[in-house]
């Protein structure tokens, strides 16, 4: 609940408003699969594409995610709603899917799915030759960053087996509703959600085109039919299953045909990575090396299914009641961070601060503004915009913010210049006049027009705070706290 100020919104100094947002989150300990009855995941549905535009910062170089090459064009974007629902956005090359009722088809099939070992498939966009997948977005990185190239610490061995056994349970969901196939499973598509959890990537469930290869990687590890057929089949994931296995077991990509010979010639020291030293029994190797031998079976009939996997991963598992995000070394709270000032104060909702940083860096971080005002600077209308935005700033230094907030809104309305500090310093006037919603939609648009910008996320932070609406808040910090990490580091 907030405290109010009670010194009127016009009036900053000497306040700060405090929030009851450090209610703990209850981790997702023992998911069944059983679909979808306890998830609070929202139906498949259509994007357009201006939608996806505005979520994206019109696509913006700086919010992608991964891209492929040649045999799988296709850009992965992350986004925001404006229900401050995150997403990632698969964008498909313009000449795949040229059937859009066959693209649009496929993918409300697999936005059917709906299940806590997956990251869901919300929805997609089919307009004109645009193909769009829109996916649950997973701020954790990929099995393949924390396995090959992390920077602090290795991937630990109590949460490889936990990778092993979410991703064979999210192949059994699949399978028992009918979706058995999956292309190209590897450690690029397992993903760690906010809890650090590993989820198998949706994207996965469908073909980069209609008539596209099934297959994006090195030739080597793909299964021994597919070279033959070309085609994927339910023993075809298994097999790629096996080489996932081979990649926890390692900390390496190995090819299937290397493992295979030092597992024959009982070599599992070359095999397994040297960073799990002392942190797994022989039993517990032996055995996994076991499950990647069979999945690694050159006849596809020889290997197991999703269900015999699960069995066999579940006795493995140790640690079961350590959370996920504590194994993988990642904050759960943004409390947690070492926060700059400006950090500090959005979780606090100290305005006071906010307000003197915000007049601390002036319009510094608006690249190109000021070029473009001046050139405009010679008609009268112009002129009378100007005077808007000078009145404005006057406001916003002597804490008058209602009347900011009036200089401010005439300035944007004229749409002389698209200026994220302008959007920043009415955010904060907003939130001092206890109207977080209006607030929250300015720090949305100011991310927008700079979509790497560390301020916008703080005060979306903020807003969402004031707004009660915890969980989103903590998130949108930590957010704040990686870009600016990223800015100081250049």
């Amino acid at each position: 609940m907030i405290q109010g100020m009670g010194c009127g919104c016009s009036k900053l100094s000497g306040c700060c408003w405090t929030l009851d947002h450090n209610k703990p989150v209850p981790d997702l300990q023992d998911v069944e699969n059983e679909g979808s009855s306890d998830l609070d995941i929202p139906a498949f549905r259509e994007y357009t594409i201006e939608q996806l535009r505005i979520a994206t910062s019109g696509f913006a170089v700086e919010n992608i995610v991964s891209e492929h090459g040649e045999k799988a064009p296709n850009v992965v974007y992350k986004g925001k709603l404006e229900n401050q629902k995150r997403i990632a956005v698969k964008r498909f090359n313009r000449s795949a899917w040229p059937d859009a009722r066959q693209f649009l088809e496929e993918a409300k099939n697999v936005g059917l799915l709906r299940n806590l070992r997956l990251a869901n498939l919300l929805g997609c966009c089919c307009e004109g030759d645009e193909r769009l997948l829109i996916a649950e977005y997973m701020p954790n990185e990929t099995l393949a960053k924390h396995l090959f190239h992390w920077d602090s610490q290795p991937l630990k061995w109590t949460m490889r087996l936990r990778v092993a056994l979410y991703i064979a349970q999210a192949l059994e969901y699949c399978t028992s509703k009918g979706r058995a196939l999956y292309h190209d499973l590897n450690a690029y598509r397992v993903v760690f959600d906010d809890d650090g959890n590993p989820r198998l990537s949706c994207f996965g469930m469908m073909k980069n085109s209609r008539d596209g290869k099934s297959y994006s990687t090195n030739l080597a590890f793909c299964p021994p039919e597919y070279l033959k057929t070309g085609r994927v089949t339910p023993e075809s994931v298994m097999y790629s299953f096996g080489t996932l296995l081979l990649d926890l077991l390692s900390g390496k990509h190995i090819p299937p045909s290397h493992a295979l010979d030092l597992i024959r010639d009982r070599n599992l020291q070359m095999l397994t990575d040297s960073c799990l030293e002392g942190q797994f029994s022989n039993d517990e190797g032996t055995e996994l090396v076991r499950l990647a031998s069979r999945c690694l079976q050159y006849e596809p009939r020889e290997r197991p299914n999703p269900k015999s996997l699960v069995s066999s991963l579940t006795p493995l598992q140790t640690d079961t009641e350590v959370p996920s995000h504590v194994l993988l070394g990642i904050p759960r709270d943004a409390s947690d961070l070492p926060l700059t000032p400006l950090g500090e104060a959005c979780l606090r909702m100290d305005l006071t601060v906010i307000h003197e940083i915000l007049e601390k860096i002036n319009y510094k971080d608006d690249e190109g503004s000021a070029t473009e005002l001046s050139f405009q600077m010679w008609t009268n209308q112009m002129q009378e915009t100007l005077s808007s935005k000078k009145n404005g700033d006057l406001a916003f230094r002597h804490k008058d913010f209602r009347a900011a907030i009036d200089s401010y809104t005439q300035f944007i309305d004229a749409g002389a210049v698209l200026s994220p500090t302008m959007f920043a310093r009415r955010s904060l006037s907003y939130l001092a006049c206890e109207m977080p919603q209006e607030a929250l939609n300015d720090a949305m648009q100011a991310q927008v027009i700079s979509p790497v910008w560390h301020i916008a996320s703080y005060l979306q932070a903020a807003a969402l705070f004031a707004l009660g609406s915890n969980n989103e808040a903590q998130t949108a910090l930590r957010e704040g706290f990686a870009l600016e990490t990223k800015t100081t580091a250049k």
